[in-house]
């Protein structure tokens, strides 16, 4: 009997483990809740519910083929043990998971499991993460010739197969805290083709103009990530559908065909750096707590101002694209990528807080949760990669640009409803008081200013130009091979930023 573990691939179709297992005899498909990994401060409550809405419509599509979906609620080694003392496991199929530290550390377990049992474990890759790599030298070239790859079909019939099942638990019975919220994306595979369909019908017409401001980007951009993270349908399927959009533009759209060629192109490119940010988590899975640049560990370090901290979570920092955007993504569960950079900015910058935390939080409000994605992006506007250009927002900025009339922040501040529209980025000026809205926790030039020179400061050092070298080596994209360099023996992080300990100013 062959066992396919569904994790981050919750499809029939475009699904190599399923398929190719099914061709073997037998199938036992199973998708296993864990208690303990629910138990992560990085998931929550949304994430199950979209999780449940995908893995009902698979269950039932699993159904038409012949074949119930199987699931059970504990440890995934006891569970597999149980299984193999009854039915004689033969091989375990489940697609490369690069997720969080918990999933990395259990699926090593796994690993060894399968091993002591003389059970062979397949497991195919499904979005152009390359395992075991040692530089990124070909790595575009390989994607490409992954998305290039035929798609599997759904199988056409399952062989059935019973076995006890315990059902979809609660998530009470999961210990996951009940915060219901009807704005959150629904899951599905059914829900994923039919915003795929959407946006390369009409809504991504525009997505290159107007994927920047919070305004126009809840619409124009594609909103696939939640159902990327959870696999309901694949990258592969997703690029060679815009790929063949692209070719039939200009017969269906005529002199619109450019637009639309353009936006096509850019959300190619962006379904690459999909991959691409989780190859870094693939390759050093300590960044999703250690700093990827080690002369970082010389700042911030558990360094929580916590009236900040709280001011930053509940949107209320008294910078109105700061909160409206925080506001908007604790009642949606989604953000557009520079409101996200700016969040995180802000938080790391401005505030100066070690990153950790914030990206904790980040994470559990995020239904496209994607640690591979989450913490390469946390640790770029962080700062702490050291070979990523510093970008420090300016959330007063930001909100002129991106959102001029003040549309997006007055949705989600009403405190502010009453204000002069002039004011409306830079509230503290209006000369009526708001009693109901905060005045900035920081002043936002002064903490800007202060922490450009702080990480400069560290940029500068000639450690920090080798260390950024060997980075550059196994994480930075590129069109041509680059040589690698060795660090001098001996050499560690000199604690050049001892001399810069002052207090920020705030």
């Amino acid at each position: 009997m062959q066992v396919v573990w569904f994790k981050r691939d919750i499809r029939t179709h475009d699904n190599e483990a399923l398929c190719e297992a099914s061709k073997l005899g037998p199938i036992l498909p199973i998708y296993i809740f864990e208690p303990e990994l629910w138990n992560q401060a990085d998931l929550s409550h949304r994430h199950y519910m979209f999780l449940r809405e995908s893995l009902v419509e698979l269950d039932v599509e699993l159904q038409r083929l012949g074949q119930k979906l199987i699931f059970r609620t504990g440890d995934a080694i006891k569970i597999f043990n149980g299984i193999h003392e009854n039915h004689q496991i033969k091989g375990l199929w489940s697609h490369q998971e690069t997720w969080n530290n918990w999933t990395y550390k259990r699926d090593q377990k796994i690993k060894k499991w399968t091993f002591d049992n003389s059970i062979k474990w397949f497991q195919p890759t499904q979005n152009g993460v390359v395992r075991g790599q040692k530089n990124r030298n070909s790595w575009s070239k390989s994607w490409y010739s992954k998305m290039k790859e035929p798609i599997y079909d759904a199988p056409v019939k399952l062989q059935k197969l019973s076995h006890n099942c315990d059902g979809i638990p609660s998530a009470k019975d999961l210990g996951i805290e009940d915060k219901k919220n009807s704005a959150i994306q629904k899951g599905g595979r059914s829900e994923a083709l039919k915003i795929l369909s959407s946006f390369l019908s009409h809504r991504g017409h525009h997505y290159t103009k107007k994927m920047s401001s919070p305004v126009t980007a809840f619409d124009s951009c594609s909103r696939l990530s939640p159902h990327l993270a959870f696999g309901t349908i694949s990258i592969r399927e997703v690029f060679q559908v815009a790929e063949k959009e692209k070719g039939s533009r200009a017969a269906s759209f005529g002199s619109s065909s450019k637009l639309w060629n353009r936006s096509l192109r850019s959300f190619s490119s962006r379904l690459r750096w999909h991959c691409h940010f989780i190859q870094k988590l693939e390759d050093e899975p300590r960044i999703e707590y250690e700093n990827m640049h080690s002369v970082y560990d010389t700042i911030r370090q558990d360094r929580i101002n916590q009236r900040h901290f709280e001011a930053w979570k509940k949107g209320q920092t008294g910078f109105p694209m700061i909160d409206a955007c925080m506001r908007a993504l604790i009642a949606t569960g989604w953000l557009n990528f520079r409101m996200r950079a700016m969040l995180v900015s802000f938080a790391s910058y401005h505030l100066w807080l070690n990153w950790q935390k914030p990206a904790i939080y980040l994470a559990s409000l995020f239904t496209d949760y994607e640690p591979g994605i989450h913490y390469s992006q946390i640790q770029m506007q962080s700062g702490t990669t050291g070979i990523n250009t510093v970008r420090i927002y300016n959330p007063i900025k930001q909100g002129i640009d991106h959102d001029p009339e003040g549309a997006f922040i007055l949705k989600w501040i009403p405190e502010l409803s009453g204000i002069n529209i002039k004011y409306i980025h830079k509230p503290w000026e209006c000369p009526e008081p708001i009693d109901e809205y905060p005045l900035p926790i920081v002043d936002e030039k002064s903490a800007r200013q202060a922490a450009t020179k702080n990480l400069y400061t560290l940029r500068h050092s000639s450690i920090h130009k080798e260390i950024s070298k060997e980075i550059y080596i196994k994480h930075g994209s590129r069109k041509n091979k680059v040589r690698s360099t060795k660090l001098k023996k001996n050499k560690r992080v000199a604690p050049i930023y001892e001399k810069l300990q002052q207090e920020m100013p705030f």
